[in-house]
């Protein structure tokens, strides 16, 4: 059976978009598999609900003859965010179509291997918009720059080879050094190569502190954790009016244990009642919680989750490590107030004649682009907690011992020294006693 446009678009829709979809919302992140998804609430282009906050007021006791409680409903907000454009897209020569033409298989593998990078490519922006701030931001030049074919940056965790870049001076994008590829990226130097022309020269220079967004993302990413834990208005409404907006934030720095987790989990219970079911955090919190957990002889439990995913628990939670959160921070939430809210789920961008794939104009290639309308919306900002600033290191349990045992010693040493210091002294009195004694002696 010969390969043609239209049997590769059928599979596309019957075949691959299952698949696709699924992969997407529960293989591409560990949080993002535990949050429900949605198409309530949507209004148009915008997501509207409304959230409950507080309890209702109309309880009381009273006397057996005296009047009942006073009515007081449930009190709410209306919570507003306009649903963000999520894309993926792939590309395939008009070159190879025709040369696998009369070959299905060899067309079922160029397929596949469109896909998969799709998906590894969607993986990796939703995980990491899923941590972000909604602005897109991926990292900040940390050096002035005027030639050449890297920049240094502040952080590289949210940047990988292959990205497409964007680059902002105050607000401003600088189309010089905009719409190119990232070739290499040194995550020891934190050193980001891309595809820049050979002699390209900038005058002026490109000054520290730039702003580097996948190309085209500036301020049209979902609404990450990191937008619920800041200091902004949230989905419409001002903090400082609905202070219950703001989550639990500990960031006095400490070491990690299981007190530190506790206390965090005992504080969201008492404002929220909050029932915490997922501990997400750096990869290097993690690690210095299987030293704590290690150095107090403690089993580390492991389970699985949704998607495959693997996780070491606290107290059957699991702690889930993400490449996309800050060093020395970990994050406890309660996913059932999380609701990615979607107008509807994974679907390809059809034209009017319900063609998905489409040839570039002008160019000897056809794509197909992968779209989904949606935004996370957190019922109660309150109900979760961040700790940062988490030391990386855990000291030993027995330092103190170690030290106290460390002190006697030095103290028996002092009072061995001193002893012998006195019996010198003595017996140096008794030298010179004697000696006084013979010099007397008529």
């Amino acid at each position: 059976m010969a390969v043609t446009l239209t049997s590769a678009e059928a599979a596309l829709k019957s075949v691959y978009l299952g698949v696709v979809a699924n992969q997407l919302n529960i293989n591409a992140n560990p949080l993002l598999a535990k949050i429900k998804q949605s198409s309530a609430n949507i209004w148009g282009k915008d997501i509207v609900k409304l959230a409950p906050y507080g309890i209702n007021g109309g309880i009381g006791a009273g006397t057996e003859d005296g009047a009942l409680p006073t009515a007081a409903s449930n009190k709410y907000v209306q919570f507003k965010t306009t649903l963000k454009n999520l894309y993926g897209k792939i590309e395939i020569s008009d070159k190879a179509i025709r040369a696998s033409e009369n070959n299905a298989g060899a067309f079922v593998n160029l397929l596949n291997d469109e896909m998969e990078g799709l998906i590894k490519a969607s993986s990796f922006n939703l995980g990491r918009m899923i941590y972000g701030d909604g602005t897109g931001l991926l990292a900040t030049t940390t050096a002035s720059f005027a030639s050449g074919n890297y920049l240094e940056v502040s952080d590289t965790r949210n940047l990988i080879e292959g990205m497409v870049v964007d680059i902002f001076t105050s607000d401003v994008k600088n189309t010089n050094v905009s719409g190119y590829r990232i070739t290499f990226v040194d995550r020891t130097q934190n050193f980001v190569y891309f595809n820049f022309p050979e002699n390209l020269t900038l005058s002026p220079e490109l000054a520290l502190g730039a702003n580097l967004y996948v190309q085209g993302s500036k301020g049209n990413e979902i609404t990450g954790l990191e937008a619920i834990f800041g200091s902004q208005d949230l989905y419409g409404l001002s903090r400082t009016a609905y202070p219950w907006l703001t989550p639990h934030h500990n960031s006095s720095g400490t070491e990690i244990s299981d007190i530190v987790l506790q206390d965090a989990i005992d504080a969201l219970e008492d404002k929220a009642g909050s029932e915490v079911d997922f501990i997400s955090c750096s990869k290097d919190v993690r690690k210095a919680y299987q030293t704590y957990l290690a150095n107090y002889k403690r089993n580390i439990d492991v389970m699985e989750l949704a998607g495959g995913f693997k996780a070491i628990t606290f107290n059957g939670i699991p702690v889930v490590a993400d490449r996309f959160i800050e060093s020395g921070t970990a994050y406890l939430l309660s996913t059932k107030d999380f609701i990615l809210h979607q107008l509807c789920d994974w679907q390809w961008l059809e034209g009017e004649d319900g063609r998905v794939i489409k040839q570039v104009a002008g160019y000897p290639t056809y794509n197909a682009t992968l779209v989904k309308y949606a935004d996370l919306i957190c019922d109660r900002p309150i109900a979760q907690a961040k700790i940062s600033n988490i030391s990386a290191t855990i000291a030993s349990p027995y330092a103190s011992i170690v030290s106290a045992i460390s002190g006697v010693d030095t103290a028996v040493d002092t009072v061995a020294t001193n002893t012998a210091s006195i019996a010198t002294n003595t017996a140096t009195t008794a030298t010179n006693t004697g000696t006084i004694a013979t010099n007397t002696t008529p």
